[in-house]
């Protein structure tokens, strides 16, 4: 049986918006980073009427994201594209906690999403909205978890996928799009080398392409673990969040939902701080905050055991770095070993079995510790992005 969506009211969303220029345009319409005569380098935001909106707009009976439909971009709700997404549990951390002297020490475990990941909020409303507009193809490059999510909801929507991955990409990753009836190219490289593949497929403008931040829609899907946090939370937002950071669009799309509840009165006291949490091996925002280079465009990574960090061009950078410098936080970047060794603790520790890119946390947050950016007395979240099952 399908899942079932409530009755709600309306959704607010009210126009697309320039995150650089802030020239706006139609939210009925077609849009993607390439609208914007403005901008070499633009990204898109969807914006909302967020006046009249209370905690009251939330759907307490639907146990997935679209719970807060009225702050997502889809007009129709038979547009909606749903596997049960979101509504992943808050986990306390005790053992691994007392292990550095602290009580508040938790993690929010997006593996229980929808293909194993937190990538499939994003492509819930990005699909949806695809759906909505009467797309029927569609294109992504992914490490990995983008590229499964991709195809499932694809798959329910009835819409074409390609789905173009790093050749050396576990091969579970590739048989999911392939099961669910995805088209896979296999490229030599990282995901920007599967970036350039992608736009050359999609030269002729067949498919939507779905690549990270140039299109407005899979940001709005990932801005609902900040709601999700808040509320879990009873509406006390964390003193620290650490986000595992490839592409960054969770960790920007959280700062949204955090603007958009202290907007709406739904939250009040201070911000989290955030941290972003890279591998040694690909860490173009620790390369840039440290000013070693003006900005990310020709930095070269190289693979690592956690694919989803292997992004060595973010197109989000600016807003990735706008974050950290709003909220107080930093970049930290951790070696392979050290990944590995975070995903063992995790699993023997606290029966958890992280992905790499959430095991990477683990470390990093030691490393914060003591350097005095988080102290052990602090309310402190850990963001899991996904399954550790699919490395096994």
């Amino acid at each position: 049986m399908d899942h079932l969506l409530p009755v709600l009211s309306a959704t607010h969303f009210s126009h697309l918006q320039c995150a650089e220029c802030e020239k706006t345009y139609p939210a009925d319409q077609l849009n993607t980073y390439a609208s914007c005569t403005k901008c070499e380098r633009n990204i898109l935001l969807c914006n909302f009427q967020l006046s009249g909106l209370s905690r009251e707009s939330i759907d307490a009976k639907e146990q997935s994201m679209w719970r807060y439909f009225p702050v997502l971009p889809v007009f129709d709700r038979s547009n909606v594209v749903t596997l049960g997404e979101g509504f992943t549990p808050l986990l306390p951390l005790h053992k691994m906690g007392s292990k550095l002297g602290m009580s508040q020490l938790k993690i929010k475990d997006e593996s229980f999403n929808p293909t194993g990941s937190f990538k499939a909020r994003g492509m819930s409303a990005a699909v949806s909205k695809a759906k909505e507009l009467g797309i029927t193809r569609c294109i992504v490059p992914t490490a990995g978890n983008a590229g499964g999510a991709m195809a499932a909801y694809c798959a329910k929507a009835g819409i074409e996928a390609v789905v173009v991955m790093p050749e050396h990409t576990p091969r579970l990753f590739r048989e999911e799009c392939e099961r669910f009836g995805a088209r896979v190219v296999l490229e030599k490289g990282l995901i920007s080398d599967c970036a350039r593949r992608a736009a050359l497929i999609n030269k002729q403008g067949e498919y939507f392409d779905l690549s990270t931040l140039k299109e407005p829609y899979r940001l709005e899907g990932k801005k609902t673990m900040g709601y999700e946090i808040a509320e879990q939370l009873n509406w006390k937002l964390p003193d620290v969040i650490l986000y595992p950071t490839g592409g960054g669009t969770g960790l920007i799309g959280m700062w949204k939902a955090f603007h958009e509840m202290a907007e709406m009165g739904w939250i009040d006291g201070n911000m989290p701080r955030m941290y972003c949490i890279q591998s040694a091996e690909c860490c173009p925002i620790v390369e840039t905050w440290s000013g070693n280079q003006s900005n990310a465009r020709t930095y070269t990574g190289k693979p690592t055991v956690a694919n989803g960090l292997a992004v060595p061009n973010p197109f989000g950078e600016r807003l990735i770095l706008q974050v950290m410098k709003e909220s107080g936080g930093i970049p930290v970047a951790v070696s392979e070993e050290e990944i590995q060794q975070g995903e063992r603790i995790f699993a023997k520790t606290e029966g958890i079995l992280v992905g790499p890119e959430g095991a990477a946390l683990w470390a990093g947050l030691k490393k914060l510790i003591n350097n005095k950016h988080v102290h052990p007395d602090e309310n402190v979240l850990l963001l899991n992005t996904g399954s550790g099952y699919k490395y096994l």
